[in-house]
């Protein structure tokens, strides 16, 4: 039986890039490190000193220019995604009269959209050039938040928070698909991470940006606090969309950007051949989104996401708690930032450990685990507020999303299409539910105490628990048959000739001796 050579691994290769000329492949044993190289593969990427010159000052460039503009986006669009809730406890319910299950209805509006907007959003920058698209979508949103501030009714916040909810949609599954497109297996973790953990720090910020406002802007001009919030995050957000443009550089296979010859462009599409990432063509194999839709990872990675994203939930209600509880305005932006900014270390060492060792599927387990005490203590509603407190602060150290959308990728690898297929599905299902789920079981009249909503998401907690060890064995299969394609490991089934869909989207029989 002929076994087919494998791909020489990207720890083991150094490629030599000079200016103007054609690269070259040259085939290396490890580098000999010191006490420092070995800190810094520590600390980063673990091969970070088996790349070459060219190949780390490639991803140096990545690093300061793509992720860097991507994350300050990102953490704008959190500040302005979370405005809403600190705008609500500082004053707006009063000033526009928002009564009953209206302040509900506006986050249902707000998730609606972004569910409708998920899936085309890959599909449309695979036509239309991301930086262009991402910094019309950042300018887009940046106007309705201006808008928001001359809100003077509850009717007009609606068609306001649609607005914002369009423009906003397409950053989330857009943005992890670029960096699932430049990134390698050992670096992707670490920099989804350092790009997600912006929404916790955008999240704690707009609490504290609130705080401030309420005690130095309130009433300024006669413009109320929460009104000022949306002004001052307005000013902030519309340049980044200008910033967008230049930056974002788009695909390896299409882009122009500035700060990249084309030698580490041509190096950037090399990495992607051997780490078996499918380029990104302008062509869309529709073909590609049926068999997704037939094949496991549909069907467990989008309701997996969907069950584990409910699950994380119970932190949106902390500052209802609060406010019901006879905290001050200003703790009642202030305590809820607490639980972001222990969401960003946790989020932080998580993807860490995940690049370090390749424990996609621990790294998911164990904080899991860890989110029955909090969920279980809320779902329990004790008599004890220091009790309660801390379940909420503490709330936010079980998310992994970081680490499953770079599993994500690593499980899609073999096509883009289905890469964007599922990273869009697993957003537009999350939202979908989440636009009418919270209506039923988070009702504002049945606030602070939610005797539906605290025990369900402790349920999706477990659920999503068992969830992440059928993905393991799923993913486990997948590895097998793949291998067994490659030549690497024959399957043998009563003498009969197996066949599998290999890395190439082909097939290989294996011979049964």
């Amino acid at each position: 039986m002929a076994v087919a050579t494998e791909p020489a691994d990207l720890a083991q290769m150094s490629l030599a890039i000079a200016d103007g000329q054609e690269e070259t492949a040259v085939i290396a044993g490890p580098s000999k490190k010191g006490p420092w190289q070995k800190f810094v593969s520590f600390i980063w990427d673990p091969d970070y000193y088996e790349k070459s010159d060219a190949e780390r000052k490639l991803v140096f460039k990545l690093d300061c220019f793509m992720l860097a503009s991507l994350t300050i986006g990102w953490w704008l669009k959190n500040i302005d995604q979370s405005n809403l809730a600190n705008a609500y406890v500082s004053g707006m319910k009063e000033d526009l009269n928002i009564t009953g299950n209206q302040y509900t209805y506006m986050q249902t509006i707000y998730n609606a959209v972004i569910c409708a907007m998920c899936i085309p959003a890959n599909f449309i920058v695979m036509k239309v050039r991301p930086a262009w698209f991402l910094a019309a979508c950042e300018v887009g949103w940046g106007i309705f938040t201006f808008a928001q501030a001359g809100a003077r009714s509850y009717q007009a916040m609606y068609g306001f928070r649609f607005c914002v909810a369009l423009f906003e949609s397409f950053y989330y599954p857009i943005g992890f698909f670029i960096l699932g497109s430049w990134y390698t297996k050992r670096e992707i973790a670490k920099r989804i991470g350092l790009w997600f953990v912006a929404g916790p720090a955008g999240s704690a910020f707009s609490g504290y940006l609130q705080a401030a406002i309420y005690s130095n802007l309130n009433g300024l001009h006669g413009l109320a606090g929460w009104r000022w919030l949306y002004i001052i995050c307005g000013i902030m957000t519309v340049p980044c969309g200008f910033l967008l443009y230049f930056l974002v550089p788009d695909f390896p296979e299409n882009t122009k950007v500035w700060y990249l010859s084309q030698a580490e462009i041509e190096l950037a599409r090399e990495r992607c051949r051997i780490n078996n990432i499918k380029p990104v063509v302008n062509k869309i194999e529709w073909s590609y989104v049926g068999r997704s839709i037939k094949a496991w990872r549909f069907w467990i990675l989008v309701p997996w996401y969907l069950i584990y994203g409910l699950a994380v939930q119970n932190g949106t209600q902390f500052a209802v708690y609060l406010k019901a509880a006879g905290y001050s305005v200003t703790m009642r932006n202030v305590l809820p930032s607490c639980m972001y900014i222990i969401e960003i270390p946790t989020l932080l060492f998580y993807t860490y450990i995940s690049d370090r060792y390749g424990h996609r599927f621990l790294v998911c387990l164990i904080p899991l685990i860890w989110g029955l005490i909090p969920t279980g203590i809320l779902a329990v509603w004790p008599q004890s507020n220091g009790l309660k407190v801390f379940a909420f602060i503490v709330n936010q150290s079980i998310y992994v999303t970081p680490v499953f959308y770079a599993w994500v990728s690593e499980i899609c690898r073999n096509s883009q299409e289905e890469r964007a297929f599922i990273v869009g599905a697993t957003s537009c299902l999350f939202y979908c539910f989440n636009a009418w789920l919270p209506t039923i079981i988070f009702l504002q009249t049945d606030g602070p105490s939610f005797r539906k909503g605290f025990p369900t998401n402790f349920a999706f907690t477990i659920v999503s628990l068992l969830g992440v060890i059928l993905i393991y064995l799923f993913h486990r299969r997948q590895l097998r048959q793949e291998d067994a394609a490659d030549g690497k490991v024959p399957s043998l089934e009563g003498g009969q000739v197996q066949t599998y869909e290999g890395k190439e989207g082909s097939e290989a029989e294996v011979e049964a001796k």
